[in-house]
Formats: C-alpha cells, structure tokens, sequence
C-alpha cells in the first residue's frame, strides 16, 4: 500500500490514509478505494494506452461535471492534487475523486423497472448537458462509433485473415458485408445537419449509473472517460445492446439469445419521458435504427477482432470473439426483423 499511499497523498484529499484496496469490476482502469480518517475516495491508475491523451479526457470530464455541478445535478467530484492539477501525470496517470457513499451499481438488468430507471437517468444525463458545446469535447478515441470506419476495419481483417480464421464464420461475414448500405445513417445525419452534434457518454450499461440505495432511484452517470461528441443516438442504441438481450455478451447457445421487446420498452418509456422536450423529430425517427447500428457495430468489431487473432478485446477461450459476434448478429437481425412496432412504441411514448 505504500505506494499507492504516497500517490494518494499528493493529492487534496481530507484526512490520514488507513487503507487502499482494489474497487469494482473495470476493465480498462485500475481502482483503488481510499479510505481516510475522515472519508472515502476513489483513485483510478489511468489506462493510457487505451486513453492516449489523458490531458484531453480530464479536460473533458472537468468541462462536463462543472457544467453538471453548476446546474445542481449530483455528478462525479473531482479531486485537484496538491499543485491545482486534475491529475498527477508522471510516469503513469492517477486521478482521484470523492467515493459517492450510499449507492449501488447492477452488473445486469435484474427487472424491468431498473431498466426503465437507467433510461431515465442517461436521459435526464442528456437533458442536463443540451446546452454543453459538444464541439468543445475532444474524441478520447478518434472515430469511437463511425461505423462506416469500423467497417473498413473489418473489410481490411476478412481481407488479411491472418490465422485462416474467416472460413469458420462465413454466414457472420456475409452478414456483415450484406448490410453495408445500412452502416452510415448517423455520420451523414451528423455531418449534413440532420442530427443534432450532442454530448454523449458512449457507454451506457446499467453499472455505470449510481443507484440510490435506499430508494433504488438514480443519484449520478459514472465513468466519464468516454464522454465525446456525437449522437444520442450512440447512447439509447448501446443501452438497448446491452441491456434488451435475453442472454450474455458471450452465451454461446444462440436459442437462448432474443432482442426483448418489452425491454425496449421499458427503457424508451424512461429515456424518452426524460428527453420528450428536446428530441428531434429525426432521431425519434431512428431510435430503433440507433439500437440495430450499436449492435451489429458491436458484431463486427468482435468478428474482425477474431479474425485478427484476438488483438484488442480479453478473451478466455479460442473463439471467445466469435460467440461474441454471433449473440450481436442475431440480436441485430431480430431489431431489423422489429423496427416498426419499435418506431410505433417511441411515437406512442413521445405523443
């Protein structure tokens, strides 16, 4: 603990360090709870090979949750070193904030009803920051959701192969390849005007929202790394990936993996109730379509891993990748198979 110790130390934090222990289930940072005589905090060594520019993703979260803080909403505090800074930048990155006592996290979606709590809270999320210059926000990673790009990422990993993988997947490939002219909807509707630029979060599963937990009701929108510009879009179509599905990322009985309708909507009755005064008329339009591109972009980013032998996502077994790939093709054909009654189930919500 020493020197994690000495680290915690150096910044602005209330009290005598007793101990420093690992926090939570992230993949991507590493996090320690502290605990001082006089409360807790969370300190997080930064991943910066994923985050390469970690002075613009803590530009990004401080202009977001001063904005939040500002207009009142419980947002993540963070916590300055002792030279003012908003991390300590060395050989390795740490940055601290205030531990936010008294809540939960869900791994998972247990009922409908704290589905429809998370929609609420990542659109209210939304509603607090419409009037944050998103183009204030630097891309913590360039071309996050341009799905247009991660099709080229693909098409330039089917055409290396590497390891002869791509025989094995030859009904995912084709898939994939079918459905190009489906992939470019939101990088047009931003580019020309037709969608609004709005600051998203990028990642909204259920566990990064803090539950009060008491009355089970949201208190605040964690993990901020991802925090870009872009559509909402992005954000209501991942939250559906994640959480409208029967099975697991990586269930590989693929009986078991179904888009759950109802799901859907009970997270639209909470996102869309929160954000009915500031959607446009175009994204209403393409909430299903948002939930289909988040998924099938998600498909082809397992699948073009896998075939390039397994580079960038944790895998615990040979074809870890193309079980994940399959449960996100058959989710986006089912959500293809359901866009209507999906758009009649927004329009009834938004009435």
């Amino acid at each position: 603990m020493s020197d994690y110790k000495s680290i915690a130390n150096r910044f602005c934090i209330e009290g005598e360090v007793l101990e420093i222990a690992p926090y939570g289930e992230g993949h991507i940072n590493l996090t320690l709870l502290v605990t001082t005589t006089k409360k807790r905090y969370i300190m997080q060594k930064m991943n910066t090979k994923v985050f390469a520019d970690p002075d613009s993703l803590m530009a990004n979260i401080c202009g977001v949750t001063e904005h939040l803080k500002a207009r009142g909403i419980e947002t993540l505090n963070v916590v300055p070193t002792k030279d003012g800074q908003p991390f300590l930048k060395e050989t390795d990155c740490y940055r601290v904030y205030d531990f936010i006592e008294n809540t939960v996290t869900y791994q998972k979606v247990t009922d409908r009803e704290v589905f429809k709590n998370s929609g609420k809270a990542f659109g209210e999320f939304q509603n607090y920051l419409a009037e944050f210059d998103a183009s204030k926000l630097t891309e913590t990673i360039k071309r996050f959701h341009d799905t247009p790009n991660r099709f080229a990422d693909f098409k330039a990993a089917l055409a290396e192969d590497k390891l002869g993988r791509a025989k094995e997947c030859q009904d995912e490939i084709s898939f994939i390849l079918n459905h190009e002219n489906t992939y470019g909807l939101v990088m047009e509707g931003l580019k020309d005007g037709s969608l609004p630029l709005r600051v998203t979060h990028n990642d909204t599963k259920l566990n990064n929202i803090l539950m009060d937990a008491k009355t089970g009701a949201a208190r605040a929108v964690i993990d901020l790394d991802t925090i870009m510009p872009g559509s909402m879009l992005f954000d209501f179509g991942d939250s559906i990936r994640f959480g409208a599905s029967t099975a697991a990322e990586d269930e590989k009985d693929l009986n078991k993996v179904h888009f759950d309708i109802d799901l859907f909507k009970a997270y639209a009755e909470g996102y869309c109730g929160a954000v009915k005064a500031s959607i446009t008329p175009r994204e209403a339009e393409l909430l299903p379509y948002g939930s289909y591109l988040m998924t099938i972009e998600c498909g082809m980013r397992f699948l073009a891993d896998y075939l390039a032998g397994d580079t960038y996502f944790a895998t615990k077994y040979a074809d870890h990748n193309l079980v994940r790939a399959r449960t996100q093709i058959r989710l986006a054909s089912e959500m293809e198979s359901q866009f209507k009654e999906m758009g009649e189930i927004i329009q009834e919500i938004l009435k």
